[in-house]
């Protein structure tokens, strides 16, 4: 098949999705497919070197006037065209009379410019461009879903046909198994991180349903019942916010907190092999990629208490409330002696989610998709 992929604006940063996208041109590419990835060139976003409300707008130049001409020419070279992210679903309606397919990691914007969260509000614009969003996954031919949360979200906010939404959970996005000791010792060092330490590790972005303000509460709950002075928590990720620096600086939290930003792939394996466990307390979430990443390497995994992280951790994951630090606390003490059994638990629990089940299912969408279209002409 000749696969064109649509791929994220680059200027927007959005990590997972061009992880993901490049997940798929890799194996797609492997199984012997012809894959492209086309996405809209920043001209305008580029005009503007820091990122502010007059790139935002420029940014939307660049994606909703200037690339679907770019998509237009595009098109006659593709069986079947793939867009990587519902974020950019208002794409759809180009694509009427070409199989294609959306793939949608999660609705919070769109839940968000409804109302449904009190904890983060949405403002008019953000609300219109999510309404087009939505329009635009109403028009999709076949909309996968990563996780049973979010597909149950699908076919209660768009207006899909059932047989229209799938379910094809993430896949691993790396190779990631235990690291040997004395490499994981060397990679420690050089991170700036104790040696033999214990430490709880943290890996996320500053989205606000991340809960890392509740990462932090956790922790500081945790060295007050603890009473263990060699404990330390290990933040990966973007930046801490100001608003987390502050927490750090009033619970006196600076010695203990270790600030690692956008470290590569083997340097995260290391952090997970090392850990005394993955402390993943969302309040939301569309899969939840650092869970089944710890439990490839061995880490013991603590997440919230809600779906989807239930339904990726399985049997091999410690369930808490993300709302109640000093309760959370207690558990992982509670457990900290026994967390060895989870292990194994982990291996075979992660090996559910491996990249190429989840290619073979995009294949066979693809192929019901171009079917359809196929049988309709």
């Amino acid at each position: 098949m000749k696969i064109l992929l649509i791929g994220n604006y680059q200027p927007d940063a959005i990590q997972s999705m061009d992880i993901f996208a490049s997940m798929l041109e890799n194996y797609l590419t492997h199984c012997g497919h012809q894959v492209r990835i086309i996405r809209p060139n920043p001209w305008f976003g580029n005009l503007v070197s820091s990122a502010n409300v007059l790139r935002k707008w420029l940014g939307y130049i660049d994606k909703l006037i200037l690339f679907p001409a770019q998509l237009r020419q595009a098109l006659p070279w593709a069986d079947i065209v793939h867009i990587c992210d519902q974020g950019n679903a208002f794409y759809t309606k180009y694509l009427q009379n070409v199989p294609h397919i959306v793939t949608c990691h999660d609705l919070f914007p769109i839940r968000a410019g409804l109302g449904e969260f009190l904890e983060h509000q949405t403002g008019w614009t953000g609300k219109q461009l999510q309404q087009m969003v939505l329009r635009g996954l109403n028009q999709a031919q076949k909309v996968a879903c990563v996780s049973e949360q979010t597909r149950s979200d699908v076919l209660r906010l768009a207006s899909l046909d059932e047989s229209a939404v799938s379910l094809i959970p993430m896949g691993l996005n790396y190779p990631y198994t235990p690291m040997p000791s004395p490499e994981v010792q060397q990679r420690l060092n050089t991170l700036g991180i104790p040696g033999n330490c214990q430490f709880i590790l943290h890996v996320g972005a500053n989205h606000w349903y991340k809960n890392r303000l509740g990462v932090l509460s956790i922790f500081s709950q945790l060295i007050l019942q603890l009473q263990q002075p060699e404990f330390y928590l290990v933040m990966v990720g973007k930046p801490m916010t100001e608003e987390m620096r502050q927490f750090i600086k009033i619970h006196n939290l600076a010695q203990k907190v270790i600030e690692l930003v956008e470290i590569d792939n083997e340097n995260l394996r290391c952090l997970y092999s090392a850990a005394t466990a993955l402390l993943f307390p969302s309040l939301y979430e569309g899969f939840g990629w650092p869970i089944i990443e710890a439990q490839a390497c061995g880490c013991p995994v603590f997440t919230s208490n809600r779906s989807p992280m239930k339904d990726v951790g399985g049997e091999a994951a410690i369930y808490i409330e993300p709302d109640q630090p000093q309760e959370t606390a207690a558990k992982i003490i509670y457990y900290l002696p026994t967390l060895g059994e989870l292990k194994p638990k982990g291996f075979v629990n992660s090996q559910k989610f491996s990249a190429q089940k989840m290619i073979s299912e995009y294949i066979k969408l693809y192929q019901q998709a171009i079917n359809e279209k196929s049988s309709i002409k």
